[in-house]
């Protein structure tokens, strides 16, 4: 989708779909006032007569609106007056843009931020706005055998700005967001296929195909079995050994900063399909076990914003890829393996196996000295229970690299909300056979994990995102949701300036 910032009138624009606010209390937006003024209070009478509420993210779609340049006019309510912020902006605009789709219209022009939105800029407007509209034109259809006759794609979608000064913010803000919504997609993408495509091998094969287009900056390389056992990887190859399908440990060297200036580390838990091991899972959702690979996918698609935006940092991106199947080699409760770190650990429960191929790459990891050290995983139900499905748990031993990320949630719309690490937790995982258990109890489970992955992080400043609540949806909206792309890409997008 192309995006493009431009000043002009609703009244006289020149487009397939014009779209103007609506406000709950039945006040009409600056640009609405415009138009119903040329309409003959077109969009007065619809609203006296509650044809239209203006409730946040209602659509409403008027064809052929007299007096009018363009061919339709699209209402889109956005809730109550004084709330707006980016928040509903971005929802406001994934329903105004679900409602282009359908229509078929090949551009439209946003007069939406003829408003004021709380916190917000051009570069802001801009960059949310083509942020939510891609979000919301996304689609997964590469397993259906046959489509429904498409409508004409969204191919343009114009926002208004004040002035030329607005309109280089706003391209900045656009130029951004499309990086980052070619990642979230990629993200979504690799989550949704299904456990029998989507195995290491093959997100290992999607990860080199990011070396393709920047062969210069991006190195990509992957490590086998063979060289994970001599390496010592004993916890990560704990987790395949039960499978048919190998591990892989994929390796993405991006080198857009100075030469020998320590890199950003991005870990992404890769289990390609998690049946729970010998521990089974119950069997309800377990089809959705192939999200477990959300926190690789979100790496290599953050990985894929970095080489467009072509940042100037030196950003390594590690993927311990595996499946987690019961089989007659697969690890028991009560094993003890060694990691690459040294350290044992006693497995008591299989279906704990996120953290044990997650430590030996965060000390494989730690062989580039990297400046920080950010793992992203579905890691625990308890962070599900903890936060829901609003907000990724962040769990950090450096104030400032948490107040980093905790920001750059914010400013991405992409929030996180930070847990503790204490010694009374990490006291939990204690084991009458090896260094260390692979899980406590049930109380504070997103906690003690974290606990466990910090044993391994080391000195260095070091973070752990719990997505296992945000990064995919159940029900009828199910599918990966490509977080948290963007707040690892704000994050990173902070780094550079």
């Amino acid at each position: 989708m192309e995006f493009v910032a431009r000043t002009g009138s609703a009244a006289s624009a020149r487009t397939d779909c014009a779209m103007v606010g609506v406000y709950r209390d039945g006040t009409l937006s600056a640009a609405a006032r415009e138009v119903d003024a040329v309409a003959d209070g077109l969009i007065a009478r619809l609203v006296r007569r509650r044809d239209f509420s203006g409730r946040r993210g209602e659509t409403l779609v008027i064809t052929e609106p007299s007096n009018l340049a363009c061919q339709r006019l699209l209402l889109v309510g956005l809730g109550d007056p004084g709330k707006l912020n980016l928040k509903v902006w971005r929802r406001v605009h994934g329903a105004a843009t679900a409602a282009l789709l359908k229509l078929g219209a090949k551009e439209a022009w946003s007069f939406l931020s003829t408003e004021d939105v709380a916190g917000a800029d051009s570069y802001a407007l801009a960059r949310h706005a083509a942020e939510a509209a891609e979000a919301a034109a996304y689609r997964f259809d590469e397993m259906k055998s046959r489509q429904e006759d498409p409508l004409p794609p969204l191919k343009r979608l114009l926002l208004w700005v004040p002035d030329r000064g607005a309109r280089s913010e706003a391209e900045r803000g656009f130029s951004h967001a499309a990086a980052i919504a070619e990642g979230q997609s990629l993200a979504r993408t690799l989550g949704n296929l299904p456990g029998n495509v989507c195995t290491p091998t093959y997100l290992a094969a999607r990860a080199r195909k990011l070396a393709g287009g920047r062969p210069q900056k991006m190195k990509v390389s992957v490590l086998g079995e063979a060289e994970m056992k001599k390496l010592g990887m004993g916890a990560l190859l704990s987790v395949s050994q039960g499978s048919r399908q190998p591990a892989r440990l994929i390796i993405m060297d991006w080198r857009g900063g100075p030469k020998g200036a320590a890199p950003i580390a991005l870990i992404g838990k890769g289990i390609t399909f998690d049946t729970g091991g010998v521990c089974l899972k119950p069997p309800q959702a377990l089809d959705e076990m192939k999200f477990d690979m959300c926190g690789a996918a979100s790496v290599i698609g953050t990985m894929l914003t970095v080489s467009r935006l072509d940042l100037p940092l030196n950003v390594i991106g590690v993927v311990p890829a595996a499946e987690n199947m019961p089989d007659g080699l697969a690890s028991r409760p009560g094993d003890v393996v060694k990691t690459m770190s040294g350290q044992t650990v006693e497995i008591l429960n299989t279906d704990a196996e996120g953290r044990l191929v997650l430590c030996d790459a965060i000390t494989y990891t730690k062989r580039y000295k990297p400046a920080v050290m950010v793992d992203v995983a579905t890691l625990t139900g308890a962070c599900v229970i903890a936060l829901g499905h609003h907000l990724t748990g962040l769990m950090s031993t450096s104030e400032t690299l948490a107040a980093e990320l905790l920001g750059a949630g914010i400013s991405a719309e992409d929030r996180a909300w930070r847990l503790p690490i204490a010694e009374e937790y990490d006291e939990e995982l204690k084991s009458n056979f090896a260094d260390f258990a692979n899980v406590a109890g049930r109380e504070g489970g997103a906690v003690t994990a974290a606990c466990f992955l910090a044993r391994f992080a080391g000195d260095g400043p070091w973070a752990h995102l719990d997505i296992a609540g945000t990064a995919w949806k159940s029900g009828q909206a199910k599918g990966a949701t490509g977080r948290p792309v963007p707040l690892l890409a704000q994050f990173l997008l902070g780094r550079a300036a």
